[in-house]
């Protein structure tokens, strides 16, 4: 059968899923009277509740006598990584542009490793139906991004669609707003160009993903690039340099159809396939015939440039809701973790109670803490710190990221003015029409940790900021951080409203009446920018004399409950998040407030 591989890149939240959906729909693969979930390709929880895709996953359609590969990639820059990888399992790809957002900071990342893999992409504006379209100027934009990626000719000369993947249809004319996919599917197969196959040479196979199964153990997935395999062939693993990771069988095949992998007897070069049958090889090896010692170039994945410390969790309430506690545990999930995601790096600390966690983002990390503490892991969590580097005269160089903000043109001035504080300098600024303004800043990933939450304040929650990483440039210096102290427990035990009433007062509270409490524990956030021990757990003295006059009937404001990500923003160097599988809480890095003043003596003298 005639083959293509191709994969759907896009900006976050352009619409890649929901057309996958439609292609499954028009092309036969689901039966007419089967129940089908919406967004079906986002197959974990967190991916359904965020309402992004997260891992890169592959399908097959079949249309018209051809099989069509279809890889499925996420929009959000932290998961860049599982991008990079997928790119050199296809032919082509299919670049999704929103008819009014036009060409985002994601599009222009996958974009361009797209084009530097010669890769001839098939561009699709989406969502041609808001009332806010603007395809003629969006479609510029497009050519625009080619033109500075240094596409070639080849590329730039691109076929164009215009669809609507919710609505199920794609024209070659910018004014139609009905039809089907029938069109896309033409393009596809007329315009992209068949795996290159050598059906005669030794099989080699480079693993570009890497799934687990309880039964089958590690699931290795990747195209084959010659050759042809057969269940219980003999096989083995080589590393980048050449040097064999393990040998084994292919003790499995499986092939996609639809949302399924189905067991294949054979494999021939161009297929995607999964094999199963391995237990060391890993991302980035070529699996191969024993007689092949030259492994496959594999694309090299650009740096992390976040960390977060994931530590044992040791405050008064560890082991009560986690299951997961000790940090041999801890250590075997990141390390699970950072085989299969090849953007992370985890390092052990001397004491063997912490690993440092690097990363693309704090969103990336925050899931995986997400997913950790739904396995049931309890972990403390510092503030994210990016990670520095060196330029060729000795001189510190940090990360810098490229901030593209739409916002009201009424609250512009204002996101302006942040901004600057966080040491980011303003590129361009235009308006982008309906009464808002694109403003596009370069500023050190340093100073915008922890400016979402501000952000969306700031614009009554109507703006949208999307990063993206940009270089390593010089180190700005010292950028100012939490303008506000916060409110800690002085003492273990449950809140009292008697004592939580008061200190209202005294700022915003994070906990509830009836909230277990710990000495160290953050229960909200003081107005004055120093720290306040207090004591919340203080109840009215009791006598058996009547009171004059009734009590006042205390009536407390709702505590200020943060989410995951919330809180990894909102702490400080010497503060912690304390995860838990039901809970989620602030606290000081140190809890004894003895060794709390200790160690801000040292500070200061240093």
């Amino acid at each position: 059968m005639p083959l293509r591989n191709i994969a759907i890149i896009a900006h976050v939240d352009h619409g890649k899923t929901t057309l996958v959906d439609q292609l499954f729909r028009q092309s036969g693969t689901f039966r007419d009277n089967q129940r089908i979930e919406e967004r079906a390709m986002d197959s974990n929880d967190l991916e359904k509740e965020r309402g992004i895709t997260i891992l890169a996953k592959c399908t097959s359609v079949e249309w018209n006598g051809t099989r069509i590969n279809i890889v499925d990639t996420p929009g959000h820059a932290d998961f860049g990584g599982e991008v990079e990888r997928i790119l050199s399992m296809v032919d082509g790809v299919i670049l999704l542009v929103d008819s009014s957002e036009g060409a985002m900071p994601q599009t222009k990342f996958v974009t361009g490793k797209a084009l530097a893999l010669g890769l001839r992409p098939i561009v699709v504006v989406n969502k041609v139906d808001r009332p806010d379209e603007r395809i003629q100027e969006v479609l510029d934009e497009v050519f625009d991004l080619f033109v500075s990626l240094d596409a070639s000719d080849e590329q730039c000369d691109f076929p164009v669609l215009y669809a609507s993947g919710r609505n199920g249809y794609a024209n070659e004319d910018p004014n139609l707003r009905e039809g089907t996919l029938t069109p896309m599917f033409e393009t596809i197969v007329r315009h992209v160009p068949a795996p290159e196959a050598d059906n005669n040479g030794p099989f080699k196979f480079l693993v570009t993903l890497l799934d687990r199964d309880n039964f089958l153990g590690r699931i290795l997935t990747g195209k084959v690039q010659s050759g042809t395999v057969k269940v219980n062939s003999p096989i083995h693993a080589l590393d980048n340099d050449g040097k064999i990771v393990e040998t084994g069988r292919a003790s499995k095949l499986m092939a996609f159809r639809g949302l399924e992998r189905v067991p294949v007897d054979e494999a021939r070069a161009g297929d995607i396939i999964s094999i199963a049958g391995l237990t060391d090889a890993t991302v980035s090896n070529t699996i191969c015939d024993p007689s092949v010692s030259e492994p496959l170039h594999a694309q090299p994945i650009d740096p992390p440039t976040l960390s977060m410390r994931f530590a044992v969790n040791d405050s008064p309430m560890a082991g009560r809701e986690g299951s997961k506690v000790t940090s041999r545990m801890i250590r075997d999930r990141l390390e699970r973790e950072a085989e299969s995601n090849v953007a992370i790096r985890v390092t052990e600390s001397a004491d063997k109670d912490s690993f440092e966690v690097a990363g693309r983002g704090e969103l990336q990390l925050g899931v995986l803490i997400e997913t950790m503490r739904r396995e049931g892991f309890e972990l403390g969590i510092s503030r994210p710190r990016v990670l520095y580097g060196e330029d060729e005269n000795g001189k510190r160089t940090e990360p810098y990221e490229t901030v593209v903000i739409d916002v009201d043109d009424e609250h512009a001035g204002t996101v302006v003015e942040k901004m600057a504080t966080r040491k980011g300098e303003m590129t361009d600024m235009r308006p982008s029409g309906g009464g808002k303004t694109r403003i596009t800043f370069s500023a050190p990933s340093r100073g915008l940790i922890g400016y979402h939450g501000e952000f969306l304040s700031d614009t009554r929650g109507t703006g949208i900021m999307n990063r993206l990483f940009e270089k390593y440039g010089p180190y700005k210096g010292k950028i100012e951080g939490r303008k506000n102290g916060v409110l800690i427990s002085n003492g273990a035990g449950e809140a009292v409203g008697y004592a939580l009433g008061p200190l209202e007062e005294r700022g915003i509270l994070f906990v509830g009446v009836g909230t277990p409490l710990y000495e160290g524990m953050i229960i909200g956030e003081n107005a004055k920018p120093d720290d306040l021990e207090v004591n919340p757990m203080k109840s009215k003295q009791l006598t058996n004399f009547r009171s004059t006059g009734k009590d006042d009937a205390i009536r407390l404001t709702p505590p200020r409950i943060m989410t995951l990500e919330q809180a990894i923003a909102y702490i400080d160097d010497d503060e912690m998040v304390e995860v838990t599988p039901k809970s989620i809480r602030l606290r000081k890095a140190l809890l004894d407030p003895h060794e709390r003043k200790k160690a801000g003596r040292k500070k200061e003298a240093a």
